[in-house]
């Protein structure tokens, strides 16, 4: 064990030490001379996490090692290691560039995640720990048809696992090559063999330790930002938030997202309405359905629901969510001030010139608050947060990919396969080999993946887990008449409703819009009449009722000016630099120069990626199916079906094992020696 260990550790430092290679071609947001920083700061914590995979590798021999740490962890452990499942690189990097993009509405998704967890404590939490085992199909199989919910659960488990999952690997490599120029392969290639080591030697214990290590480092680089950004107003919020509304460049970001009506407000209003909903998300129905399938879509996330089978009393359990609660809030109500210190001293148009969807900025605020692009302080600040981020990759697909080895060996393998009669070596191989194939799938997926736009894959595995896994675990729980019929039909047709859906909605790339979307960009708009404009005051009203003051309205409103595109404000651009003598003037003016430039390259390169198409993958030219995410429909028709099955079919076995089950779930009798019926 210990030889093979360390033969994989070596191979992940030639793979990261092979990277540097890669930095010759695009620098990242590291300068050059401080390289070196960077992987001194990134050596030391993969160090850290490869000794504790080291430690725990020599302590992990049977299957409840493997699959739940021994039930070792403590509550506080525990939280902390939810946390570090929990808190993605969408949380620490997504929101906070959300918030500095669009104010108010990037904060809702905090509100969500967070208000997400009183629904495991309330609901799940206890009982799951007390009747189950190690999976989610465990929970199912206590009073069903073990072998059929154990199927339907591990293909569950494995299709939600990998769109969160592919989400990360290409989150992680675009992030980690945008932070410090590493190539976008190479990065996929050490997220992947880092995690395998975790998982494969240390199994839920590597794992859980390296999510509490990744955990404590986020949490801390988070505070470190926030006290640098908000002391200066002497921690005072009113004071931040009054200096929010103040600064110019947020009323610019504003006056852009607003657009025509940004003529008939005062720059105290701009700065205002960043604080107010409606910039980002812009359809209450969209929002309300978002909403659903992040409080509803966490209680039925497989490696959250895996979390509470390493703990060894329920109170543990209880206790574990409480710590996890309290850790995610309070990092949630940091990313307000990391959002918005990052929109007022690194500038939205800044954030959005080097990564379009925000994500660098609170790496940027951690490099402006240590000093700048070129201090030593705010390089190595910036190292840090590079780091903690890439950390926070590895953690998460580690808990991902155990979920779903967990499904595969476990459930299928000795559940299905072998009828729970495999031996504890058979176990722990089966898991080893299970990782390693998901591991190798998870990485070729991510490189496959390079370019495509899969953010809408981690909305669709929080609706997916909602619509299919929550139902039938809350129904398993509480309600005596479900059955086996009900689970499987329900799993099946929420999970297959909600991919759908998300196949037939305005997530998928539409080549027509992309296309109109580049000519845009390029070209600009045309000068438009305002009955164009406006056609609810329209010609067409006018007409319609034959009202001769508003036609002359009409006629008489001045037209929509035209919009220049980037083309024309590039060559005005370069044009006034030649003419500017002012060095600090220069040095925006150039930044302007350098935006227009990325920006009419990545429309170039959409017109000739979609030249000759008309069609999304399912065949439609246009979303057929308007809500960004599925979970208003999917949700409901998951339990829906689930219930109504289960009405009218009969399960004897189902009804017979309620009573054991409720006994079970509310007193803790014999979990410790819980047993796939």
């Amino acid at each position: 064990m210990k030889k093979t260990f360390w033969s994989g550790a070596i191979a992940l430092l030639v793979v990261l030490l092979a990277s540097q290679t890669a930095f010759a071609a695009d620098g990242g947001a590291v300068a050059d001379k401080f390289k070196w920083l960077t992987f001194l700061v990134f050596g030391l914590i993969i160090g850290l996490t490869m000794y504790v995979t080291y430690r725990a590798a020599k302590q992990t021999s049977s299957a409840a090692d493997f699959y739940a740490a021994g039930r070792s962890v403590t509550g506080l452990q525990n939280g902390w290691a939810i946390a570090g499942d929990y808190l993605s690189a969408a949380s620490f990097l997504g929101i906070a560039g959300l918030i500095s993009l669009y104010g108010y509405d990037g904060f809702m998704y905090s509100v969500g995640w967070l208000v997400a967890y009183i629904t495991v404590l309330l609901v799940i939490a206890e009982p799951c720990r007390n009747i189950g085992k190690y999976t989610l199909g465990d929970i199912l199989a206590f009073r069903n048809n073990p072998k059929a919910v154990k199927t339907i659960a591990a293909i569950s488990t494995v299709t939600v696992s990998t769109f969160y999952l592919t989400a990360q690997m290409v989150g992680g490599g675009i992030l980690v090559k945008t932070l410090i120029g590493i190539d976008y392969e190479v990065s996929v290639i050490a997220v992947g063999i880092l995690m395998l080591t975790y998982v494969v030697f240390g199994g839920m214990k590597a794992t859980t330790w390296v999510q509490i290590i990744k955990a404590i480092l986020l949490v801390t680089a988070s505070i470190l930002l926030v006290m640098f950004t908000w002391g200066q107003y002497g921690f005072s919020l009113p004071g931040f938030l009054q200096a929010v509304v103040d600064n110019p460049d947020i009323q610019k970001q504003v006056a852009k997202l607003v657009g025509d009506a940004a003529s008939t407000m005062s720059p105290q209003e701009l700065g205002q309405r960043f604080l107010e909903p409606g910039l980002f998300l812009k359809s209450p129905i969209d929002q309300i359905s978002l909403g659903m399938a992040l409080v509803l879509g966490t209680a039925g996330m497989p490696h959250i629901l895996m979390r509470f089978f390493t703990v060894p009393t329920a109170k543990d359990a209880r206790v574990s969510v409480i710590w996890a609660m309290a850790i995610i809030g309070g990092f949630y109500v940091l990313t307000l001030f990391l959002g918005m210190g990052a929109a007022m001293h690194v500038t939205p148009a800044a954030i959005a010139g080097l990564d379009k969807g925000g994500n660098m900025a609170a790496p940027l605020l951690a490099q402006f608050v240590g000093g700048g692009a070129d201090s030593m302080l705010g390089n190595l600040f910036l190292a840090f947060v590079a780091a903690v981020a890439f950390a926070t990759i590895v953690a998460v697909v580690a808990g991902l990919v155990l979920a779903a080895a967990s499904a595969m060996s476990h459930d299928l393998y000795v559940g299905v396969v072998r009828g729970d009669h495999a031996t504890a070596k058979e176990q722990v191989t089966a898991a080893r080999i299970s990782t390693v194939i998901v591991g190798a799938l998870a990485i070729y997926v991510g490189i496959a993946a390079k370019g495509q736009n899969v953010a809408h894959l981690v909305a669709l595995a929080f609706a997916v887990a909602a619509s299919s896994n929550l139902p039938a675990v809350f129904l398993t729980l509480y309600w005596k008449k479900t059955n086996t019929y009900g689970i499987v039909s329900g799993m099946l047709i929420g999970a297959s409703t909600a991919i759908l859906l998300v196949m037939l909605s305005p997530n998928m790339t539409y080549p027509l819009a992309k296309i109109a979307d580049a000519n845009k960009v390029l070209q600009g708009e045309p000068a438009k009449p305002a009955v164009e404009a406006s056609p609810a005051v329209g010609g067409f009203m006018c007409e319609l009722f034959a009202d001769a003051d508003c036609k002359k309205a009409v006629k008489a409103a001045p037209e929509k000016p035209a919009k220049p595109g980037a083309v024309e404000k590039l060559a005005k651009a370069q044009a006034e630099l030649a003419t500017l003598t002012d060095e600090a003037a220069k040095t925006a003016k150039s930044k302007e120069i350098a935006g227009l430039e990325k920006a009419i390259k990545a429309a170039e390169t959409d017109l000739k990626t979609f030249e000759g198409q008309t069609t999304s993958m399912a065949g439609l030219e246009k979303p057929w199916f308007l809500l960004k995410n599925p979970g208003l429909i999917s949700i409901p028709l998951g339990f829906l079906v689930t219930i109504l099955v289960s009405l009218f079919t009969r399960e004897r076995r189902a009804e017979e094992m309620w009573d054991e089950l409720y006994v079970r779930q509310n007193t803790g009798i014999n979990a410790e020696g819980a047993q796939a019926h």
